[in-house]
């Protein structure tokens, strides 16, 4: 791992040096939950980042719709691992499935007639025509079909609910989906250039966001999903559990905190050993013919062209490839939360801090990647504490009811984002290659 921070040597471990620091201080100055959950969240953004730096960073691409892929994600671990609601797949499961089989087949022979029938003005009518009794007769089976499904116990379910299978599954699953939206996406959407393709996808992670909280039948909307199954047991199992009293009686360990950092340590583990795997093909799939194949293309696309190589079906490759680690990442995400909450995707808000990571760890840079989604993500949640510490001090000499002192302790909670602005333009200022540049 070279960066300009050193040609090897002891400079190679300084960016993992001050993660710890980091993370230690805030386990000491904080709490060690707080440092776990850094630790776990920075992971996770380490993944999403490493799908962003794929795309930008091996081939140029602009994919401002981050957060519609992790969504994606998130919504597979409900499909997965949530249990089926036998009594709303009853009321209307069968109606559902019946109408998105029509609408598949609706599109399907509109695309066939506008490939297969003369070119003229009768092919636009009959696939129009196609298209407009596909979609009345997909809206009139479809919807009964939803409002059944949600009309049940809709306080509680009102979706369809999942496979039941164990949660790890959806991991895979949710990179697959990002996966296949990204397939559907760059056949249209990567034929645009440069700031046009950031807007396109902008709008498509806009749509899918729309879709997942306004289809209640498939994951309940912003009505959100909880308890969600975990591949760690919830914190009030180990608290009842007579082994764990005894073993944190034996280390005279609080029950809370112990069993607390347990579940944050067997995410930890999880979490990094994803982490660890993906890295390692990153590294591979980068120093391959491939990844070579890949950089031409991003420097110079008509010189790659001109020597035989098909651009288009590159950048759909790396598309998909930088889109299923989104999914997985989202698919994480949600796992660690046990819940999901589709309101809480900010496609812009969000989409600009994976962004940050990318830029400040390094672009084209695997292990950059990763920096910066730990030390982002650390910045991102520290911000405000540090802030307020900031503030308390600044104005320790001030009276207590003086509007100045409860003016600035008051603005110190929304100190976020000018704080990661000014960070980004120093980062852009002083390093613009980032702290682990590519070589």
């Amino acid at each position: 791992m070279r960066s300009s921070l050193g040609h090897g040597g002891p400079w190679r471990f300084l960016p993992a040096a001050l993660i710890a620091l980091l993370l230690v201080g805030t386990g000491l100055f904080q709490s060690w939950v707080t440092a776990l959950s850094l630790l776990n969240m920075g992971l996770v953004s380490a993944v999403m980042a490493m799908g962003l730096n794929m795309q930008w960073g091996y081939a140029g691409l602009l994919n401002a719709g981050v957060m519609g892929f992790v969504a994606l994600g998130g919504l597979a671990t409900v499909l997965i691992a949530m249990p089926p609601v036998g009594e709303a797949w009853s009321a209307g499961g069968g109606g559902i499935i019946m109408g998105l089989l029509i609408g598949v087949a609706t599109f399907v022979c509109a695309a066939l007639a506008w490939r297969h029938w003369p070119r003229g003005r009768w092919r636009s009518l009959a696939t129009g025509a196609i298209l407009v009794a596909g979609y009345w007769l997909f809206r009139s089976v479809f919807d009964p079909a939803t409002a059944a499904v949600e009309a049940v116990d809709a306080s509680t379910t009102g979706y369809l609910g999942g496979l039941g299978l164990p949660i790890l599954l959806a991991w895979p699953v949710g990179g697959l989906l990002a996966a296949g939206a990204a397939w559907v996406i760059g056949q249209t959407s990567l034929s645009l250039r440069s700031d046009y393709l950031a807007i396109a996808t902008l709008g498509i992670g806009e749509i899918i966001l729309s879709a997942i909280k306004n289809e209640d039948w498939l994951a309940r909307g912003i009505k959100n999903v909880v308890a969600l199954p975990r591949p760690a047991p919830y914190e009030i199992d180990l608290q009842t559990s007579s082994g764990f009293i005894d073993f944190t009686a034996a280390l005279r360990l609080d029950l809370v905190i112990a069993s607390s950092l347990t579940v944050k340590l067997i995410f930890s583990g999880l979490f990094l050993c994803v982490l660890l795997v993906l890295v390692w093909l990153n590294q591979r799939a980068y120093h391959s013919p491939w990844g070579r194949m890949m950089r031409a293309i991003r420097d110079n696309r008509t010189a790659a062209a001109a020597m035989g190589k098909n651009v288009k079906a590159r950048h759909l490759q790396i598309f998909i490839l930088g889109s299923a680690l989104c999914g997985l990442a989202g698919a994480m995400m949600v796992t660690l939360d046990g819940q999901f909450v589709p309101g809480t995707y900010y496609p812009l808000r969000f989409t600009f801090l994976v962004w940050i990571m990318v830029i400040v760890g390094g672009s084209g840079s695997p292990w950059g990647a990763v920096f910066g989604g730990m030390i982002v993500w650390w910045l991102w949640v520290q911000v405000e504490p540090i802030g307020l510490w900031l503030m308390q001090v600044i104005t320790a000499g001030m009276a207590a009811d003086s509007p100045l002192r409860l003016h600035l302790i008051g603005s110190a909670a929304h100190m976020r984002l000018p704080t990661m602005g000014l960070f980004l333009l120093l980062m852009l200022r002083l390093k613009p290659r980032g702290f682990l540049p590519e070589r």
